[in-house]
């Protein structure tokens, strides 16, 4: 903390505001809004702060704010000012394009072409589509199926699609006004969903192109059907009320968040897209930020939904559209397809990461952390059970940096203390090692535990009564379950917030231990982890137990989630009481 900085925090107003980090050069580096300016800024200097964070703070050499009447105020002057001044740390999106439309020419010949906005009035926009190849396949079946002019600017003579029957011939012919209505109508209806009619008769040619016997005719109405059936796949969902609306979900772990937007225009669902950004500040202020930047550069539809209230009131005072959130009815189900997308967008982001990275490099500095000999061989044990029931323990093994599953084992545990973890952990490694030594198989560099301190002491009896000397640490969580770094058998933290290829190394590794000890437990005891645990909750019934289930696959997973998480999928009440009970 500079002196400038030092002086400055007595005197921040708690009042709304922004305020603006500069560095040395007077350079504005990072840009924030408050409901209260002291309680914010401060707590960059005065809390230890890790990962972005601490990176920003580093480089802050003073500071300054602007006062505003109101929240609201300020969050719009927040997005001002980023835009002004671009600051490094505001980066939040890093894709700010225009999703593409399709746009069909509303007067004369009909003529489709791929727009990046919806401005001109001259046009007929569908869309816009999140997965741009998308929209290339719905206008070039477009272009197959209906007589379109397929040049850009009418030439004097007519070119192959006429001859071969797939235009009209603008170019020679006198179309009448009726014939272009008729198709620019037949076209509109087909993007609005109704393609019914078109692919029956498409189907009635196919079949009578074969009784022909002409094959080749018969296998292009085929093709042009499993391409509409394709696209109608990718669609995936259909809403009968036909509104164009975005829907967001959010999920988040170990530091970083994963928001959700699935697009649906005119009922049709258009694509889904996931944006990840490490975790700045309060998470319901950064939901709303990401999504103020997203329709920056996207147009807004006739509805959001979003199931977080905060985040709800926060952008409904901002945004010029219908912004709601639903606790019943087939929307709920889009909800939980967008909740499921982030989830699945940040479990992918951490798998594939820095897969790039040089694993020798990793290993050798992992060893180097530790100070032991590069850990080639890793084994991870994790346990899982139900309030005692049903225990099993799970051990995975890295190899070079790489699973290797024929090596995996599973465990039964026979112990009396079933609830007991570190007894449990103690006798899953004494079994595993025991075994190695009976048959004097090789053994590993590195042990690690999912846990803390507890955990690794009891890895580190089986070693003393075995007489081994392989090195036992734990992966350890900070109080919001998130990855925080390695500890060992005195006690000593290693932090991993500057190694962060090192880090989500460790956490896939985390992961897959944690993943094939989960499955194994539901092996032996197929979704009943909630049974006795959720039952007397009020507005909790079987339905809403069973989506909880197929998000959250055993008890720790759902004790990571938020009240905001919980939200998203089940009324605010009930999420709330889920989350006392499992916490309690």
């Amino acid at each position: 903390m500079t002196e400038k900085v030092k002086q400055a925090i007595p005197l921040l107003p708690r009042k709304p505001g922004c305020y603006l980090m500069k560095d040395k050069d007077d350079k504005v580096i990072y840009i924030g809004k408050a409901k209260n300016l002291y309680n914010r800024v401060s707590q960059y200097f005065l809390r230890p702060q890790t990962g972005k964070v601490a990176a920003m703070v580093s480089h802050v050499d003073h500071f300054e704010t602007i006062i505003t009447k109101t929240d609201k105020e300020s969050f719009i002057l927040e997005m001002n000012l980023v835009h002004t001044y671009y600051p490094r740390y505001n980066i939040l999106l890093k894709d700010g394009k225009h999703y593409p439309y399709i746009a069909l020419k509303k007067k004369n010949d009909p003529f489709l072409k791929i727009a990046r906005n919806d401005k001109d009035k001259n046009y007929y926009y569908f869309g816009p589509f999140p997965t741009s190849s998308h929209a290339y396949h719905v206008i070039n079946l477009l272009n197959k199926i209906f007589p379109t002019r397929k040049c850009r600017n009418i030439p004097t003579s007519p070119c192959l699609y006429y001859h071969m029957g797939m235009c009209l011939g603008p170019c020679i012919n006198k179309i009448d006004e009726a014939t272009n209505d008729n198709l620019f109508n037949e076209i509109k209806s087909f993007l609005e969903g109704h393609n019914d009619k078109i692919a029956m008769n498409l189907k009635e040619k196919m079949v009578e192109a074969s009784d022909k016997q002409e094959y080749e005719k018969a296998k292009e109405y085929k093709d042009t059907l499993d391409a509409i059936s394709h696209i109608l796949d990718k669609q995936g969902v259909e809403n009968k009320d036909h509104v164009s609306r975005d829907v967001f979900a959010y999920h988040s772990r170990d530091g970083y968040i994963s928001l959700a937007v699935l697009t649906y225009r005119r009922g049709l669902l258009l694509g889904k897209e996931a944006f990840i950004a490490e975790e700045f500040g309060d998470i319901n202020e950064q939901i709303s930020d990401l999504i103020y930047q997203y329709y920056e550069t996207h147009s807004l539809p006739s509805e959001i939904v979003i199931n977080i209230e905060e985040v709800k009131n926060v952008i409904s005072d901002i945004l010029d559209t219908n912004v709601i959130s639903i606790t019943k009815g087939k929307l709920i189900e889009v909800v939980e397809m967008a909740n499921a997308n982030a989830k699945q967008s940040l479990d992918s982001h951490f798998m594939s990461a820095r897969l790039e990275d040089n694993m020798k490099d990793l290993l050798d500095d992992l060893g180097n952390i530790l100070s032991i000999p590069t850990p080639y061989r890793i084994e991870l044990f994790d346990n899982s059970h139900i309030q005692g029931d049903s225990p099993v323990g799970a051990m995975v093994v890295f190899i070079n940096g790489e699973p290797i599953k024929k090596m995996y084992r599973k465990f039964n545990i026979e112990g009396k203390e079933k609830r007991d973890d570190y007894a449990s952990m103690k006798e899953v490694m004494t079994r595993r090692y025991k075994r190695l030594l009976e048959n004097e198989d090789s053994m590993p560099d590195l042990v690690l535990t999912d846990g803390g301190l507890g955990q690794v002491h009891a890895g580190q009896e089986v070693m003393d009564e075995l007489g081994l000397s392989i090195p036992v640490f734990g992966l350890f969580k900070n109080d919001k379950h998130q990855t925080k770094g390695l500890i060992g058998k005195d006690g000593k933290v290693y932090p991993l917030d500057d190694k962060k290829s090192l880090f989500f190394l460790l956490v896939r590794m985390q992961d897959e231990v944690h993943r094939f000890a989960i499955s194994f437990h539901h092996q032996k005891r197929s979704k009943s982890f909630t049974k006795g645990i959720l039952d007397d909750i009020p507005g909790l019934g079987a339905k809403r137990q069973e989506i909880i289930r197929e998000h959250y696959s055993s008890i720790d997973e759902l004790k990571k989630a938020s009240i905001e998480e919980l939200s998203q999928l089940i009324p605010s009440d009930v999420a709330i009481a889920v989350f006392n009970k499992i916490n309690s």
